[in-house]
């Protein structure tokens, strides 16, 4: 029986509001990568990656997942978009916990993120694509195979509430876990 769960997927998939309603409806902590990487360092992502670069951002990543997952309490893991892509950061999510993907268009992804002012304020563009659209797409279409891997099950977000996608992981995790 295991006792965490990850929540992997594109920026504005839902990850984070879906672990908020999720720690209510199970009682267990939820804790957010990003979040938890940033009061670490004291910086934005956005400026870690000016300041420091992806690789090191990455290094961050990682090294806040293995602690979150060889945590002994339960606990929910909200990751950020591109935690999955390294082979171990996959191989701990897969042993130490039940993997949601959470997946929704490139255009709802699009329109998500235009309305979310954090987007812009503390998350670095990642590609030199003038159009969110075309960024998504091409950033997306390069994790999807790492989502795949390490996803234990996925679940569409695309028009459903975040109560809907939290009654679904609720039903996928009954085995592991117990909603109110």
């Amino acid at each position: 029986m295991l006792s965490k769960i990850t929540l992997i997927g594109y920026r504005a998939t839902g990850k984070s509001s879906v672990a908020k309603r999720l720690s209510e409806l199970m009682d267990i902590p939820t804790i957010d990568t990003d979040a938890a990487i940033e009061e670490r360092s004291g910086k934005t992502i956005a400026r870690i990656f000016s300041e420091d670069g992806e690789p090191y951002f990455r290094d961050l990543e990682a090294d806040v997942v293995a602690e979150l997952l060889a945590a002994p309490e339960s606990l929910i893991v909200a990751t950020g978009g591109g935690a999955p892509m390294r082979e171990e950061t996959r191989r701990l999510m897969k042993s130490r916990s039940l993997v949601f993907w959470l997946t929704a268009s490139v255009e709802t992804i699009a329109r998500r993120m235009t309305g979310d002012a954090d987007t812009a304020s503390r998350r670095p563009s990642l590609t030199e694509s003038r159009s969110p659209v075309d960024e998504i797409a091409t950033v997306l279409a390069a994790r999807e195979p790492f989502y795949r891997e390490a996803a234990t099950f996925v679940v569409d977000t695309e028009n459903k509430t975040v109560q809907e996608v939290c009654d679904e992981i609720c039903k996928l995790s009954r085995a592991d876990f117990t909603c109110r």
